[in-house]
């Protein structure tokens, strides 16, 4: 299997799909497509763990350059650290014969939806 990242702005409209409350189409370069099946559905959160200033939020120290870690960035903020995604995989078609599987993903931080990766 053939996976190609993206990492697009799209538009999406939800419906119910399978009887659940899905992506039912969604926009992208353009071109409308719609959801056929729901493949699978996730959620992920940041890596809070690589963010800058996990350790002062946690309550331990920063060190930094030569100065005294002034250097150093800020404590991450919560928002930051519990940054969610809600990932569908979805298989959709423009027409009859261009069908396609999709990793779309809502992200709760700036309420938008990429897509991530087509996967032939």
């Amino acid at each position: 299997m053939l996976v190609r990242r993206c990492d697009e702005l799209i538009e999406v409209r939800k419906g119910l799909v399978a009887g659940c409350e899905a992506p039912e189409q969604f926009l992208w370069r353009d071109r409308r497509w719609v959801v056929c099946r729901l493949l699978g559905y996730w959620v992920e959160t940041g890596a809070w763990w690589e963010q800058p200033g996990v350790s002062a939020l946690l309550g331990g120290g920063e060190e930094g350059g030569e100065e005294g870690g002034r250097d150093a960035p800020g404590p991450a903020t919560v928002a930051e650290l519990l940054e969610e995604h809600e990932v569908w995989r979805v298989e959709a078609a423009r027409r009859q014969f261009n069908i396609g599987v999709f990793d779309l993903a809502f992200s709760w931080g700036d309420a938008s939806w990429r897509l991530r990766c087509i996967l032939d």
